[in-house]
């Protein structure tokens, strides 16, 4: 038997066809727990879970989980692929849900030997992959936050932007909750300011004399609105700035904790230049990619950092992989970049591909693909990262006659 299921927001319809092709049911189901659980009982009349493969156009959500942890093999089909697919049933390209979930089912008897199945990731795994995703969308909110407040202050304040983009992050806030108008920051002096600022900790980078340089020469806003109007408007936004780098700090501290919990995270722990928060990232993000790959280049493939051939008669063209974990991808790469200022034989592989005229993403996708080597071979033997192996192992410095003779 062969399942397809065309999900909605509201409804859902669901088709069971047989081995002939044969529509054998066929139900609409509202997006409620009385209709899914009902769902979930209708099917296993036609048999067991392990047995009912079900084709649905997502590979994420509340449908996905509940159909995983019920035992059917959950087979995603891309929504391009299966537009795509559409001339097979009819060159109108009609569309309805009953239809829909027709046609999923039979792709997915005709073709679905060639579709790849969700895998149920580790819950260890599930919880870090949230709270590691959450920070990142954090991170990009705390930075749009930013973003707003330089260009309210650009507009109403410029000076303040100056000495706000000189001073560090916290201090900079507190500049700005203490002296929100040009009014309020009207008889400030170097000494005055150089002073608040060494009682808060302030680096010293910056002498007060710079500072208040910049704040003076600064150009005068236009802004018609009373100080009281942007005094409220900067605090409201420094206020924002604050509470996310407070859920930033609470996510950090999860993650550290998921982190030593985790039994991946110990293999790569050790590894160089690796900090919490990005080795939270990479088990994350990889270890679900890891649990199911059966081989290191379905592994680095799916985590995307090697390139797609497309070659057709006497066309060949190697291309940027797209279908890919782009999470995956980011926490990878990233990891690379930083392990080639602490591990030669990072550095060595970095700088060969920049000598080989590599723009700095490829150069860094290349470090990235032989770094998941390593990774896979510490996972498939449950041995952790050994630098002092590692380095004694690679051929950085042998002697090139040496390796001949080899």
């Amino acid at each position: 038997m062969f399942i397809g299921w065309d999900w909605a927001t509201e409804t859902h319809d669901v088709t069971v066809m047989d081995n002939s092709g044969a529509r054998v049911a066929r139900w609409e189901l509202a997006h409620t727990e009385e209709g899914i659980a009902r769902t979930l009982a209708k099917l296993a009349k036609h048999g067991s879970p392990a047995d009912l493969p079900v084709a649905i156009e997502t590979t994420r959500g509340l449908v996905v989980d509940r159909l995983l942890a019920a035992g059917h093999p959950v087979v995603p089909v891309h929504p391009n692929a299966f537009h795509a697919m559409r001339p097979r049933w009819g060159a109108s390209k009609a569309k309805t849900d009953a239809g829909d979930s027709l046609k999923l089912a039979d792709y997915l008897r005709t073709d679905g030997h060639f579709l790849p199945r969700l895998e149920p990731t580790e819950q260890v795994t599930m919880e870090l992959q949230a709270l590691t995703r959450q920070r990142a969308d954090h991170v990009a909110a705390r930075i749009a936050a930013i973003n707003q407040l330089a260009a309210l202050l650009d507009t109403h304040w410029p000076g303040g932007k100056a000495v706000f983009s000189s001073l560090d992050s916290d201090i900079a806030l507190a500049f700005l909750e203490r002296y929100p108008t040009p009014a309020a920051a009207a008889k400030l002096t170097a000494g005055r300011l150089e002073a608040w600022c060494k009682r808060r900790g302030y680096s010293g980078k910056k002498p007060g004399s710079v500072l208040i340089e910049r704040l003076r020469s600064s150009p005068k806003p236009a802004s018609r609105l009373s100080d009281s109007v942007i005094a409220q408007l900067v605090r409201v936004q420094v206020q924002l700035v604050k509470g996310i780098r407070a859920t930033i700090r609470s996510l950090d501290e999860a993650i550290a904790d998921a982190v030593a919990a985790h039994p991946y995270a110990q293999l790569f722990a050790t590894m160089p230049r690796i900090g919490t928060v990005n080795l939270g990232q990479i088990v994350g993000e990889i270890g679900p990619i890891l649990e199911r790959s059966k081989t290191s280049e379905q592994f680095i493939a799916e985590t995307g950092v090697v390139p797609v051939t497309r070659a057709s008669g006497k066309s060949r063209v190697v291309t940027f992989r797209y279908a890919a974990n782009r999470r995956a991808r980011l926490a990878v790469v990233g990891y690379a970049d930083n392990s080639r200022h602490a591990s030669d034989w990072a550095a060595k592989i970095y700088n060969d591909a920049r000598a080989n005229k590599k723009r700095h993403p490829h150069a860094a996708r290349i470090l990235a693909r032989a770094w998941l080597r390593v990774m896979w071979a510490c996972w498939r033997t449950g041995t952790c990262y050994d630098p002092d192996t590692h380095r004694a192992n690679n051929k950085i410095n042998q002697d090139p006659e040496a390796a001949l003779a080899a």
